[in-house]
């Protein structure tokens, strides 16, 4: 709720200081006096265009700052100030400061921290509604419509926009597995054919070295043979070397225990004999290992070759070859297994997409619903307020699916008939100033339970009308200030008899000079503004009478 107004040097308003309290608040004076000053101020503290023109002549600068009282801790407005990184201590009012230059440039400040002109447009939106006559905003804005029904209906859009979410989160881990198939299809002919070389030709773990090893040993044997023969040729036989040795030792066991000497010549005989049995043995594996094969040689240095030449083909060393055979496979693997889950996630899209239908179907039957008794009570307010003849109606239709969201399958709009017969459109395009400012005050009043800014003001809502109609009005204000403040800029006598509060504006003149001033006027005060506007300049004892009987029960 706005609780108070400071204004400096903004066009004819000098100094201006004004308190507000809840409920109905009207401001008067006579035209020109400078009403849409005020308004203008509000509007610069809220965010709108910082017009240099706003500047008093003679000045630096225009000042505006606006208190509210304390956002409460869950409201959007305390999460927009925290997503701008604003602190406001709890139970603290909201100040709003705004200033601009006679030059042009403007500063805004949120209790005393800078901020921006946008900040505090989206903020202004959820404090003050200023209706006019020829207002864009607000209820003539479709974008909100539906947001206003669902508030009326008391619709829960949470289960629906989950259920979006989750759809959304389903439809995309298709499409990345649709992605990831399809580049994986691509390489298919080529995987099937790599891995069917590659399992023909078998890699071994280690192959290359063991191949390369039997190599090089075969090249040396076709070196060492000649040589390699005559030294084992030492151990053939049974005069070899080594079996005179053996012979020797048989003796010598005989005698050994004759002599201690003997005992060790048998000992270091035995192991002579051992060690010349070893060299025999290594012999013999060397013969075998360095045995020349031409044919053998030729199979490993054919097999080296393919080995190595599928090894730079896919490159990789030798030895990732296995690997690589088991990624082959695994990815061929991949393709087959993913075309299963591929069918999977299509049904769980499929379940996830009429998971949501369920839900948005259910919210659309609940936004009809309280169409229809939404525009029954708006219908209940437009013959006090000689809006008779015309007819409201809450559009919803259902929209193509690429238009679908987590608020519904819905577009809602408010449409209205001003003569009988006459076709259904937008508020704004077919409604004069008079019966735009009503449509929306049995709109709001329609609507009066389910929240919105907590500032309304409507400016000059009683334009050309009265008598009946003005106290319809009034009531309808009086009302409607029952839930949510409202000031209101008016003409009418009836319509500033209903105010719980009245604000006189005036102009004055001082030799050039002239300035805008306000005066919160008192019982006797209110009797007389309303007398005048009965009675015109000159105010008689009837007017102030018949201003006495409208007063009466406020």
């Amino acid at each position: 709720m706005l609780t108070s107004l400071s204004i400096r040097d903004v066009v004819l308003i000098a100094a201006l200081d004004l308190d507000f309290r809840g409920g109905l608040g009207v401001l008067t004076g006579e035209t020109g006096a400078g009403k849409s000053i005020l308004l203008d101020s509000l509007g610069l503290a809220l965010g709108m265009r910082a017009d240099s023109g706003l500047v008093r002549h003679g000045s630096d600068k225009a000042l505006v700052t606006a208190s509210f009282d304390p956002p409460s801790r869950h409201s959007p407005i305390a999460a927009l100030l925290d997503e701008n990184d604003i602190e406001i201590e709890t139970g603290e009012p909201l100040i709003i400061r705004r200033s601009v230059k006679a030059d042009g440039g403007s500063k805004a400040f949120i209790n005393d921290q800078p901020c921006s002109a946008a900040l505090l447009r989206e903020i202004g939106a959820y404090l003050v509604e200023i209706h006019g006559q020829h207002d864009d905003r607000g209820l003539l804005n479709p974008k909100g419509h539906k947001t206003l029904l669902d508030a009326f209906a008391r619709a829960d859009t949470g289960p629906t926009a989950s259920a979006f979410a989750a759809w959304n989160d389903a439809k995309l881990r298709l499409d990345r597995a649709r992605e990831g198939i399809e580049n994986a299809e691509r390489d298919r002919d080529f995987l099937i054919h790599a891995l069917d070389e590659l399992d023909r030709f078998a890699p071994q773990e280690g192959e290359e070295q063991q191949l390369a090893g039997e190599r090089s040993d075969m090249q040396k044997g076709e070196r060492l043979t000649d040589d390699l023969k005559a030294v084992l040729k030492i151990f053939e036989g049974s005069k070899s070397a080594v079996s005179e040795m053996r012979s020797a030792a048989r003796r010598l066991d005989r005698l050994a225990p004759e002599h201690h000497l003997l005992a060790d010549a048998l000992t270091a005989l035995d192991r002579a004999v051992i060690e010349a049995s070893e060299a025999e043995s290594k012999l013999d594996a060397a013969k075998e290992a360095l045995t020349f094969d031409p044919q053998r040689l030729d199979d490993i240095e054919l097999r080296l070759f393919e080995l190595r030449a599928i090894a730079r083909k896919h490159g990789v060393a030798p030895d990732g070859l296995l690997t690589l055979q088991a990624d082959f496979a695994a990815k061929l693997e991949a393709i087959d297994a993913g075309t299963e889950g591929l069918a999977k996630l299509e049904a769980e899209v499929a379940a996830k997409a009429a998971a949501y239908r369920t839900a948005a179907e259910a919210l659309g039957k609940l936004r009809r619903d309280a169409a229809v008794r939404l525009d029954k009570a708006v219908a209940a307010e437009l013959k006090p307020l000689k809006l008779d003849a015309a007819q409201f109606r809450t559009d919803a239709e259902t929209l193509p699916e690429d238009r679908w969201g987590p608020d519904g399958m819905d577009r809602v709009e408010f449409l209205i008939s001003t003569n009988p017969g006459a076709p259904f459109a937008p508020l704004a395009k077919i409604a004069s100033g008079g019966e735009l400012s009503r449509f929306i005050l049995a709109l709001k009043v329609a609507l009066a339970e389910e929240g919105g800014a907590q500032t309304i003001i409507f400016d000059e809502i009683d334009r050309g009308v009265g008598g009946a109609v003005a106290s319809a009005i009034g009531e309808r204000l009086s009302r409607l200030a029952q839930r949510t403040q409202i000031l209101a800029v008016t003409h009418s006598p009836q319509v500033a008899a209903k105010g719980q509060a009245h604000y006189f504006i005036a102009k004055s003149s001082e030799g050039t000079v002239t300035k805008t001033g306000v005066t919160e006027l008192d019982a006797e005060g209110r009797r007389q503004e309303i007398a005048r506007m009965l009675s015109g300049a000159e105010i008689t004892d009837e007017a102030r009478a018949q201003a006495e009987r409208l007063m009466e029960g406020v």
